[in-house]
């Protein structure tokens, strides 16, 4: 996915400025509380929409859901200046019921409808940025796991028991390489007993 210079520039702001919201001086994920006091002061924060969009975008954190991750694809390749309306854009993008009185804040404002859109926008490179880290994550964890399983053939096979004493699965099969055959010794077994040797 390429971002526009425009997304790409908000990104980063945006993510630190969730970064600043998340824990507090004792380390405390306080998160959602600093959220809501973002949706209470949204009003206040309405002058900013143009030139801080990022400070209002974080009271619609988790607040849209994306029916068409295409769109939104399309979307973050854009500049400020061909970004479609908030009324385009609806059709693939619904929002949390919670999100919906602050949506309506918003668009009393000249500049709500694009402020909307950028903040969809937003919302949605993070949380595609976080599943990527994620699956990276499940990647790396089942890289490790291969590179275990691995190491331990190739010490089996420096050991020479890969398929000696505990066979190709790591049971001891009974056979010891020696080819000693069980019914010849139960005949040697029987014959000490002074049974006849069967032929």
């Amino acid at each position: 996915m390429k971002l526009s210079r425009f997304f790409e520039d908000l990104m980063s702001v945006y993510k630190a400025e969730l970064e600043d919201l998340k824990s507090d001086s004792e380390g405390k994920n306080v998160l959602k509380a600093r959220l809501r006091e973002k949706a209470e002061q949204l009003p206040m924060l309405l002058p900013m929409m143009e030139t801080n969009p990022e400070m209002l975008a974080v009271a619609f954190h988790e607040g849209f859901i994306f029916m068409n991750p295409l769109v939104m694809e399309s979307l973050s390749g854009k500049e400020a200046g061909k970004l479609p309306s908030w009324k385009t854009l609806s059709a693939a993008v619904k929002l949390e019921p919670w999100a919906e009185p602050l949506s309506r804040i918003v668009l009393k404002d000249p500049a709500g409808e694009a402020f909307l859109v950028v903040a969809a926008g937003l919302e949605y490179l993070n949380r595609s940025q976080q599943s990527r880290k994620h699956s990276d994550a499940n990647t790396l964890e089942e890289d490790d796991e291969d590179k275990e399983a691995n190491e331990a053939n190739d010490e089996l096979k420096e050991s020479g028991d890969l398929d000696g004493q505990y066979g190709r699965h790591g049971r001891d099969d009974g056979d010891d390489g020696d080819d000693y055959d069980l019914g010849e010794a139960g005949a040697d077994w029987l014959a000490e007993q002074g049974f006849d040797r069967k032929e």
